[in-house]
């Protein structure tokens, strides 16, 4: 696993032991970061379900100003933070050790917005619905935001989750990523 763009391109990102975490594949990583905007200088990043901190990393390489990685596995959090280091990103991010029910409700309680939203849950386990309505109650997407939700072709998710409306599907064997904009965003596009 490696950052495919930006500042740290080439440099290999660690991975915590055991089967516990499934990172992001590159095919799939690599097509998510050629649909979003090459340069994400300025850019707000929130990572859920964060693993290994690869897709907030490769943000964060590619001028991303600040990124908020939260997972609630001890062992995910500290590979995160031992690639934050090793990569030199520890001052534009923090790590929350954190459910994510728990995370968003602090977020949206502290009126929180964000430019992307990474949503990478377990597959088949029902959270990608559960998260997406969280999001969508939480209103934390700032004004052009978009969620981005990776989950499995056999856990489909619904067009609209509050305030988000499904914008775009794009699908790479058994896995989707699902993109969700602001529904008022939608609505007011040219």
């Amino acid at each position: 696993m490696r950052v495919i763009g930006g500042a740290a391109k080439g440099r290999r990102l660690l991975a915590p032991k055991g089967q516990g975490v499934r990172p992001t594949a590159d095919r799939v990583k690599e097509s998510l970061f050629n649909i979003l905007p090459r340069d994400l200088s300025g850019m707000t990043v929130l990572d859920l379900f964060a693993g290994t901190g690869n897709l907030s990393i490769e943000a964060l390489s590619r001028g991303a100003a600040h990124a908020l990685l939260i997972d609630a596995s001890a062992r995910s959090a500290a590979a995160i933070k031992a690639n934050l280091h090793r990569l030199g990103f520890e001052a534009q991010s923090k790590v929350w050790i954190a459910p994510v029910n728990r995370s968003l409700r602090s977020l949206a309680r502290r009126n929180e917005t964000f430019d992307y939203v990474f949503l990478d849950p377990p597959y088949d386990q029902g959270l990608a619905t559960r998260s997406l309505e969280l999001i969508g109650q939480c209103n934390l997407l700032r004004d052009a935001g978009t969620v981005i939700i990776e989950h499995s072709a056999r856990e489909p998710v619904k067009p609209l989750y509050g305030s988000l409306q499904l914008h775009d599907q794009r699908r790479y064997g058994d896995t989707l990523l699902s993109f969700y904009k602001s529904q008022t965003n939608i609505d007011s596009a040219p």
